[in-house]
């Protein structure tokens, strides 16, 4: 077998997701250090709960506006970070936002309850009743308890997804209220013009940012490309392909690795969105997805017509080329995993290692595809099929199949369990972690 060789991958003082990690930890930094000033220029009340409450609060402020950044789907970030990377960010940041709002009503009751003779229960009362804003705090707090209620692991283990979404939306109603209360009662977003011109900029460019990539980006992309369906091809009983065309796909800053969110606007699914990943690497005329049929949803996608319209939301997702360190690379797939990795596969230049592990030899979706592509790029493909156990991806087996492992860019995707051991093995065969890429194809709400 041939093996293509390409230049080595130049050396990269910084990689692009540390530099954007780096960028997001230094703007919530020095936005907090903005907050500290404002706030020690504004002067001090005299009970300490009572500066001790509104400290937190303006933290949890910026922490919720962090927050917004963090799932407004921007594509700078999206591609050097990932979704599930924002997504894991989006939920910690989210329980900050808990704890740090928590705070502040405690404390904010506590210190006003020490300087007058009502008990806690009902001095919040009264500052709700008597102070502008303060009730819509109250709400707002609420609706941020319930979210976080439904967001821990144990509840949302037991919530279907659309549950849990349409819970999760009521946050932005809890983000209106929390900046008409700072409006309203927030001494130090009153203290000076430049105050108020900062936190009228953070809540401006937070909320500009979801508008931009949750809405005004996808619409005008799909108002630009027109996409259709042009072809449906059962790949076996259970997988299918879906071809699609539009205008200026040559101009889409689709990358192979990437996901969409596809809509079939059709009468009965037009309202469903699906996360599935492009099957062939973007070529400027056409675009592939390849999904499992499991589902009502994805099972409906065997019979979507020529020429349907579609709406994608995307592209999306970190795990493409642009984070190679080395000039060779391994691919592992499981399952329908292959599909981003048949895109990566057709865009990757070097020597070239695809582990594709199946059950049977009929579950290997792609699977001539792949072999003539592999031949073509002179990479090898190896197919691995039979049980679980024993793993036939153990550290002694990957070794054996690829000596130079710790020398290469290993890519994978495949079902959670799978990922895990395999990560797992990398790590005992000494793999540097800046050279796994994985993905997890989640969203926040």
């Amino acid at each position: 077998m041939t093996t293509v060789q390409s230049p080595p991958v130049p050396p990269t003082a910084i990689r692009p997701r540390v530099v954007a990690r780096t960028g997001l930890y230094a703007v919530l930094a020095a936005n907090a250090a903005v907050v500290t000033f404002f706030f020690t220029q504004a002067g001090f009340a005299s009970n300490t709960l009572v500066v001790l409450g509104r400290l937190a609060g303006l933290y949890g402020a910026l922490l919720m506006a962090f927050q917004l950044l963090l799932v407004a789907r921007l594509p700078w970030l999206d591609r050097r970070i990932g979704m599930d990377r924002l997504t894991l960010w989006h939920r910690w940041t989210g329980f900050g936002i808990l704890w740090t709002l928590l705070a502040h009503a405690v404390f904010i009751t506590f210190g006003y309850a020490e300087s007058s003779s009502l008990d806690p229960v009902n001095q919040l009362i009264d500052l709700a009743e008597t102070v502008e804003g303060v009730l819509r705090a109250v709400v707002a707090l609420a609706i941020v308890l319930v979210v976080g209620a439904v967001s821990a692991r144990f509840a949302r283990r037991r919530l279907a997804y659309e549950t849990w979404h349409f819970i999760h939306l009521y946050t932005y109603l809890a983000v209106v209220l929390a900046f008409s209360h700072q409006v309203a009662a927030g001494t130090t977003f009153t203290s000076s013009p430049a105050a108020t011109a900062y936190w009228y900029a953070v809540w401006a460019f937070a909320l500009g940012s979801v508008a931009v990539g949750r809405l005004l980006l996808p619409l005008w992309r799909n108002w630009r490309h027109q996409l259709r369906v042009t072809a449906v091809v059962p790949e076996s009983d259970s997988v299918v392909s879906i071809y699609m065309t539009g205008r200026d796909l040559d101009r889409m800053p689709a990358r192979a690795g990437q996901f969409f969110l596809w809509r079939f606007l059709t009468r009965d699914r037009w309202w469903q969105a699906n996360p599935y990943s492009l099957s062939a690497a973007p070529d400027g005329r056409t675009l592939r997805l390849t999904a499992k049929t499991v589902g009502d949803g994805t099972a409906a996608l065997r019979h979507v017509k020529v020429g349907t319209r579609v709406f994608a939301e995307g592209p999306y997702g970190a795990f493409t080329t642009m984070h190679r360190t080395r000039p060779e690379t391994l691919l592992i797939a499981g399952g329908v995993g292959i599909t981003p990795m048949r895109a990566l596969l057709e865009e990757l230049h070097g020597h070239v290692v695809l582990i594709y592990r199946v059950a049977t030899d009929g579950d290997a979706v792609l699977y001539d595809e792949l072999r003539e592509l592999a031949h073509a790029k002179g990479a090898e493909l190896h197919l691995i099929t039979g049980r679980a156990a024993p793993d036939k991806l153990a550290p002694g087996e990957l070794a054996r199949l690829v000596p130079d492992v710790a020398d290469r860019d290993v890519f994978l995707c495949g079902p959670p369990g799978m990922t895990g051991a395999v990560l797992r093995t990398l790590r005992e065969l000494g793999v540097p972690t800046q050279q796994i890429h994985h993905e997890r194809f989640s969203l926040a709400g």
